[in-house]
């Protein structure tokens, strides 16, 4: 009898054990379970928020896009609604940045190798950069002194390459020989440059590090000249700005330029308009650009992309 009653008390334990395991295992499950379910609601709701940006930003696109709405109409281009979802919109003009094209087919080996010497590229590779890039976009096959051409390409296995026409995005300039080393030493310089511009570059908008480039003036000079353009109350882009003209920049920055290189190089008021809108929704953003040319009567689309947010 007590050998019986020993038995069942020892299976009754391990029944215990094993209704222990049961119920452990069955809790861990409900706690994936939850986790799972969890993650897929945030997924989601990132769907739903990501579409629900870019339709925000899409709003700001359109209203920076209407001719009426001026670049301080801040109250207009800046937008949040009671969901607290909205879009932060500017109306940018595109020659703030420096024409690739153009510069190139002004030949103005000089200006490239500024702007990559600015990057920490040392001299003889820029210059090789700067022929390669003309190359590419002039329509002979000429070798420039440093540059590189179809021979040069092939040998690396690219077929068809250079393309012998100007660059329609920046990112054929990424195919250039060099560019790799342009890349990592800033990889942000797309910022720089555009392919859209009506030319040289827009003193009126351009940033103080892209004026002293572009003018071969120190960045404290050109500091001082955002600072009379942007008038009274020190902001860019208001309506008390003091827009000036290339002579007048010249002037203030101090320059003589008796063969007219630097002047040919800027430009005081560009018509194609960049307009960004940044649209937002719960902790998702999108950003939207287009560039338009005449924005203020008969505007044509020249560009509109997505671009990704950090």
């Amino acid at each position: 009898m007590k050998k019986i009653s020993k038995h069942r008390h020892l299976q009754r334990g391990a029944t215990l054990i094993a209704v222990f395991w049961i119920i452990a295992v069955m809790g861990l499950a409900l706690v994936a379970t939850v986790k799972i379910s969890r993650y897929q609601s945030e997924v989601a709701s990132s769907q739903i928020n990501g579409i629900e940006a870019r339709q925000y930003a899409e709003m700001g696109i359109n209203v920076a896009a209407n001719p009426a709405v001026e670049k301080w109409d801040f109250n207009l281009l800046n937008q949040t609604f009671e969901n607290g979802a909205g879009f932060n919109a500017r109306i940018l003009s595109e020659g703030g940045r420096f024409n690739i094209n153009y510069i190139l087919f002004s030949e103005d080996k000089a200006l490239i190798r500024l702007i990559f010497a600015e990057w920490g590229i040392d001299l003889d590779t820029a210059s090789e950069i700067a022929d390669a890039l003309i190359d590419w976009i002039d329509s002979d096959d000429n070798l420039q002194l440093n540059g590189a051409e179809r021979e040069y390409y092939e040998g690396q296995g690219l077929i068809n390459q250079p393309f012998n026409r100007p660059f329609y995005t920046l990112e054929e300039m990424r195919l250039v020989r060099g560019m790799p080393l342009i890349e990592a030493a800033n990889p942000n310089w797309r910022d720089w440059f555009t392919v859209w511009s009506s030319g040289g570059l827009d003193v009126n908008e351009a940033p103080a590090e892209f004026i002293a480039v572009a003018t071969e003036s120190n960045v404290e000079e050109a500091v001082s000249l955002i600072q009379i353009i942007d008038g009274a109350d020190g902001i860019r882009n208001t309506e008390d700005d003091q827009p000036l003209d290339v002579p007048s920049v010249l002037a203030n920055l101090g320059i003589v330029d008796p063969t007219g290189a630097i002047q040919a190089r800027l430009n005081a008021s560009d018509q194609v308009t960049r307009i960004e809108s940044v649209g937002f929704a719960g902790s998702v953003r999108r950003k939207l650009v287009l560039i338009i040319n005449n924005r203020s009567q008969n505007p044509t689309i020249l560009d509109r992309k997505e671009i990704a947010i950090q």
